[in-house]
C-alpha cells in the first residue's frame, strides 16, 4: 500500500511531480472578508438603531415635560412657549421627509397641547364659565385601508355641572373629510357637527323620573330621547364647496402625533389613546 501511494506521487519517468498552489482568487477573498465583516457591519448598524431611538425617546420625552403645567396650553409664559417650539422642532427633525404612514395614523389620539385659538377658546370658557366644562378632546382617524385619505373626527367631551355628567356629559363631534396633498400634508374638507352622547346627571334623572315613585312610560320615553339624542348641523351647503383647511403633520410613531395648521392656526401634541366606541 505504501509503494502502490507512493508511485502516484512520482510519475512514470521518475522525476519527482510538482503541484502548483494557486492564490485565491479576488471574488473568494472578497467573499471571505464579507463573511468576516458582515457581523461587525450587523452589530455596529443595530447599536447606532439604538442610539437613533435613545436620543429620539429623550428628545420626545423632553417635549412631553415642556407642556406640563400649561393645562394643555391654556396657560403659558412666552419662555415656555419658546421652549415648547424649540422642543416640538427638534422631534419633528427625525420625521422630516418621509411620507404619512396612514397604518401607523389610524386610530385615537389624546390632545396634550395646542396653541390653536379655536380650541385654546373652549379652555378659556371653561376657566370662566363654572357652569361650563371641558374634558378630554382627541383626533380619531379612520384611514387604515386607504392609500391617500380617509375620515377624521374631532371629538370634545364637555359638560354642564348639575345637568350632565363630571366631564362626559355630552360630545361635540366635527367630521371632516381629509385627502393628502404632499408627503406629509392634508387637506381638510368638514362636512358635519354634531352633539351627542348625552348624559344627564343623577339630580336631573331624580326630577324627571323621582327613584320614590314607579317610572311612568312619558318619564321613561324622556330618558330614552335624552340619550338617544343628536343634533347635526351640515358644515355644508348643497352645490358650494365645504369649509376646509391644510394641515401638516409633521411627526407621526406609534405614540405621539405632532401636526401645525398651516396658515398660523397653531400647533397640535396627540398621544395615542385607547380607540373610541
Amino acid at each position: 500500500m505504501d509503494l502502490a501511494f507512493a508511485s502516484s506521487l512520482y510519475p512514470s519517468n521518475g522525476k519527482r511531480a510538482v503541484f502548483e498552489v494557486k492564490p485565491f482568487s479576488s471574488k473568494l477573498r472578497r467573499k471571505l472578508s464579507y463573511q468576516k465583516i458582515s457581523p461587525c457591519l450587523a452589530t455596529v448598524a443595530a447599536q447606532t438603531s439604538q442610539a437613533y431611538d435613545f436620543v429620539l425617546e429623550n428628545r420626545k420625552h423632553d417635549l412631553l415635560r415642556a407642556i406640563q403645567d400649561t393645562q394643555r396650553g391654556l396657560v403659558t409664559t412666552a419662555d415656555q412657549r419658546s421652549s415648547i417650539e424649540e422642543a416640538l422642532v427638534s422631534v419633528e427633525g427625525y420625521n422630516m421627509g418621509s411620507p404619512i404612514d396612514m397604518v401607523k395614523l389610524d386610530g385615537t389620539w389624546r390632545l396634550q397641547y395646542t396653541s390653536a385659538p379655536d380650541v385654546l377658546v373652549l379652555f378659556e370658557a371653561a376657566a370662566r364659565l363654572p357652569f361650563f366644562q371641558v374634558g378630554q378632546i382627541f383626533q380619531k382617524f379612520e384611514c387604515r385601508d386607504q392609500s391617500n385619505g380617509g375620515i377624521v373626527r374631532n371629538v370634545v367631551r364637555w359638560s354642564i355641572p348639575t345637568l350632565f355628567e363630571e366631564q362626559e356629559g355630552a360630545t361635540l363631534l366635527v367630521s371632516a373629510k381629509f385627502t393628502t396633498v404632499s408627503l406629509r400634508n392634508i387637506y381638510l374638507q368638514f362636512e358635519e357637527i354634531a352633539v351627542q352622547n348625552i348624559n344627564i346627571s343623577e339630580e336631573l334623572q331624580a326630577l324627571i323620573a323621582p327613584a320614590i315613585l314607579p317610572r311612568s312610560f312619558l318619564s321613561l320615553q324622556i330618558l330614552q330621547f335624552i340619550r338617544a339624542f343628536r343634533a347635526q348641523i351640515p358644515v355644508r351647503d348643497p352645490g358650494r364647496q365645504s369649509v376646509g383647511g391644510l394641515y401638516y403633520l409633521s411627526y407621526l410613531d406609534d405614540n405621539m402625533l405632532l401636526g401645525r395648521a398651516v396658515g398660523g392656526g397653531g400647533v397640535f401634541l396627540f398621544t395615542k389613546a385607547q380607540p373610541l366606541e
